[in-house]
């Protein structure tokens, strides 16, 4: 392993910051320990885990739904990664939906039918955005309205919209344990990712193996102490089956389509594609990639893809997480293997209740410090984008006001937002979405 590593690792000692290059291969067995780097990061059963006590599921249909959901994610992620925008991109459930799938939800009955009426605008709206991937719009407007002032500035805003969520609602209000224990935690995890990271430069060769699964040694650093300090709490673990055939929420699922729900899901995506085009640039950053249209076009179809999966399997829709693009910065490897073998890990968890519920136990404050660092490497990202922009006057103002809007969002009352009209309340309940679209409003109309 040692010897491949240092052959796939040229790069490292010329500008490129990677290890491996998304084309270069890894084999199964680093795939594998890379891969469920990405999965124990991602937080992917902290959405359906929100919807299920919004809309009142039991605690067996929250568990089968959070299994749907890693099934999704996993199909969604291969999709994406190996078949269509061929690079390090992890899908997994949008927090965008929520509040849209909620009120679609108990407008339609509740129960079952309440179930079908979200299924079937999620089904529509994806199928639709399957299409927009073959007319090439999209990529035109990329490339009209996002040079590098503003891809920089929208990647530096998906960082700094993160770093409140791993800082509050999983620091300083997780549960099961004191604010001191929390802090604690997350410092004690936050530690060991950097250090891990830091040996490799003290040891070049040695040091990579640490450098490579430095996220799962801070995860694992953080859940021993965690132990230690009686607040790992397992025992849904020992209560969950090892396998269930098909995990859908609903047995007798099925669709129902009409017009108001389809157009509320319509914004929702656009809203989507927003927000997950920053997670395209943030990867397309760390891999020292360019974009190319290609590539745009087929990101496009594969985040259509993976919402129909999704759809189908009786889950929500799934979008690009930047949360890889922080962990590949970390780790040096951007290999789209190890994505497809995250792919491969979200399906098992997905077929197995005990898993999926191990992920789930890893305390809100040890996944905290890890994600806080994430972001930040993410926003640094986004400064390296600009460092060749003349940053004057003008270019201050686009990167200020997004960043402004983007802090006042997160925390702007959600009281007050729920008195907003309806297509206001799902722009602005992605940050990085309204922000990204103030920031191409600001570079076209702020004069030179």
């Amino acid at each position: 392993m040692e010897q491949s590593i240092k052959n796939q690792s040229i790069k490292a000692d010329t500008d490129s910051r990677l290890l491996i290059g998304p084309n270069e291969s890894v084999s199964p067995f680093q795939a594998a320990l890379l891969g469920i780097q990405h999965v124990l990061a991602m937080d992917v059963y902290v959405v359906p885990f929100i919807i299920a006590s919004i809309i009142g599921l039991s605690a067996q249909e929250t568990s089968i739904l959070i299994q749907s959901t890693f099934l999704a994610a996993g199909i969604a992620t291969i999709i994406q990664s190996h078949f269509c925008m061929k690079l390090p991109v992890g899908q997994g459930p949008s927090f965008i939906p929520i509040g849209a799938i909620a009120g679609i939800y108990f407008a339609n009955g509740s129960g079952i039918e309440g179930w079908a009426s979200v299924l079937g605008a999620s089904l529509i709206g994806a199928l639709l955005v399957v299409l927009l991937s073959f007319t090439g719009i999209f990529t035109k407007i990329i490339r009209h309205f996002v040079p590098a002032i503003v891809g920089g500035t929208i990647i530096f805003i998906v960082g700094l919209s993160l770093m409140p969520v791993a800082l509050n609602n999983n620091i300083f209000i997780g549960e099961g344990s004191s604010l001191n224990q929390n802090i604690l935690l997350a410092v004690f995890s936050a530690f060991i990712l950097v250090a891990s990271v830091m040996i490799a430069s003290v040891f070049p060769n040695k040091g990579r193996y640490i450098k490579i699964t430095s996220v799962i040694l801070a995860l694992f650093g953080g859940s021993l102490l965690a132990n230690f300090m009686g607040i790992l709490d397992l025992s849904a673990v020992k209560q969950a089956s090892w396998f269930s055939l098909m995990p859908i929420p609903f047995k007798d699922f099925h669709f129902s389509f009409n017009l108001s729900t389809t157009v509320t899901m319509l914004i929702i995506y656009l809203v989507l594609m927003a927000e997950t085009t920053g997670t395209w640039f943030a990867v397309s950053q760390v891999c020292d990639t360019p974009l190319s249209d290609e590539q745009l076009n087929l990101g496009v179809l594969g985040e259509g893809l993976g919402c129909v999966v999704s759809s189908l399997l009786g889950s929500t829709p799934v979008t690009g997480y930047s949360t890889n693009a922080g962990i590949i910065s970390i780790t040096g490897v951007a290999s789209r293997k190890v994505l497809t073998a995250a792919g491969f890990w979200f399906i098992l968890f997905g077929f197995s209740g005990k898993l999926s519920a191990l992920i789930s136990a890893i305390p809100t404050a040890v996944i905290g410090g890890v994600f806080v660092v994430v972001c930040g490497i993410i926003a640094t990202s986004g400064l390296q984008v600009m460092k060749n922009v003349a940053i004057g006057e003008r270019e201050m103002y686009i990167i200020a006001l997004p960043m402004i809007m983007t802090l006042a969002l997160t925390f702007i009352p959600q009281d007050y937002v729920g008195s907003l009209p309806q297509t206001i309340q799902y722009l602005f309940s992605s940050p990085v979405a309204t922000a990204s679209l103030l920031a191409i409003t600001l570079n076209k109309l702020l004069p030179n």
